[in-house]
């Protein structure tokens, strides 16, 4: 059981007290709403963190990949949404996950993709549940709630005798409120779309058992989810600076980071160069768009006590430049020692984690365990 000074980075550090006290907080939040919780596990892809989910109080998981789909089904989960559209060419490796037991549901957003999916079930004999996504705010897929396609989309699944499980929608536009108000009124919008076309399939003959939403925003935003039978989330089992941004959680919540090393100094330009680049902390730069940027992450001390000032400010494949985020040049060989661990602050945890094979998980007395992630579509 390694200590962590003994780790060689860069490595992925799970906090998982942090992660605990997150989990807590979302199920205790949805508890009170009344609503079931559907955790999309794409940002941890990690067993033992979705048992900690599961063990809390979730029912059923969110999957973005049907690689995660067999794997947490291979770990004894049952209960999947693969909440991307799905290719026909996936849809032989989704309706065998069903034909083994899985209780798998798919997600459609197209009159083409519904009558692949009526096809494809029909030639296996294989009963498939569809979900039709809605798009509530214009930011990626999905049919408008008020259109008629999707009247056509729930007729073409029902009359082809699969299971038309419910609606689900994501407000991904969240991610760019920095504002309460302004995150409440996406809140209430998504909430609003997507009931509203549960309630335009019932009326035309249709069922619609299932009224899903979910981000991590507009999930601890919602005050009053009438209507909703389910919330999805993810990242809120971590969290990162494009959340804390956002304004639904502190630098303090962040249970990811990544442990580096400080390798070299350029005294000149007041950079210290670190063995963390893009290859363990990702190119995203989601903060580059909200008040303020912290470019590839925020650096702290190897406790993990962010110090203020310092960004890994430039990051190649393997190099990541920690300097002060004005540019003063201070004497860095000096600051940080030849050796020095940090700790670096993920812009977003999900690609940050995607970097990386395993997670070392710190318990609070300072034990580490290593935690595999799963990887593959």
């Amino acid at each position: 059981m390694p200590q962590l000074d003994d780790l060689a980075t860069p490595a992925a550090l799970l906090d998982t007290a942090r992660m605990q006290a997150n989990i807590a907080r979302m199920q205790r939040h949805l508890d009170g709403l009344g609503v079931r919780f559907r955790p999309h596990v794409k940002t941890s892809k990690c067993l033992p963190v979705v048992q900690a989910q599961l063990a809390a109080g979730a029912r059923g998981i969110t999957v973005s990949t049907l690689k995660e789909a067999e794997q947490f089904f291979a770990a004894g989960i049952t209960d999947i949404l693969y909440a991307v559209c799905i290719a026909p060419g996936r849809l032989p490796q989704a309706l065998a996950l069903r034909a083994r037991g899985c209780d798998l549901k798919v997600v459609t957003d197209s009159m083409a993709g519904a009558q692949a999916i009526v096809d494809a079930a029909r030639a296996q004999g294989v009963a498939l549940e569809v979900w039709i996504e809605v798009d509530v705010d214009g930011h990626r897929s999905g049919v408008p709630p008020g259109s008629a396609l999707l009247l056509q989309v729930g007729r073409v699944l029902h009359d082809g005798g699969l299971p038309l499980g419910g609606v689900m929608a994501h407000a991904g536009s969240s991610y760019g409120c920095d504002a309460p108000e302004a995150l409440h009124r996406v809140a209430l919008q998504e909430r609003d779309g997507t009931v509203l076309a549960a309630q335009r399939l019932r009326d035309a003959g249709l069922p619609c058992p299932g009224v899903s939403i979910g981000s991590t925003p507009t999930a601890l935003a919602a005050q009053d989810l009438s209507g909703v039978t389910e919330v999805r989330a993810g990242v809120y089992v971590f969290f990162d600076l494009v959340m804390h941004n956002v304004g639904v959680c502190g630098v303090g919540d962040i249970a990811l980071s990544v442990l580096t090393t400080v390798i070299g100094h350029q005294p000149d330009k007041g950079w210290a160069i670190v063995d963390a680049g893009w290859m363990a902390l990702s190119r995203d730069r989601g903060t580059q768009a909200q008040q303020h940027d912290y470019a590839y992450g925020q650096v702290c001390a190897a406790d993990g006590t962010p110090l203020p000032g310092w960004l890994v400010t430039g990051a190649n494949q393997e190099h990541g430049i920690v300097a002060l985020a004005d540019g003063t040049a201070t004497d860095v060989a000096q600051r940080f020692p030849l050796g020095t661990r940090l700790r670096v602050l993920p812009n977003h945890a999900c690609a940050t984690a995607a970097q990386h094979p395993a997670y070392v998980a710190v318990q609070p007395d300072g034990r580490t365990h290593t935690w595999p992630r799963f990887h593959g579509w």
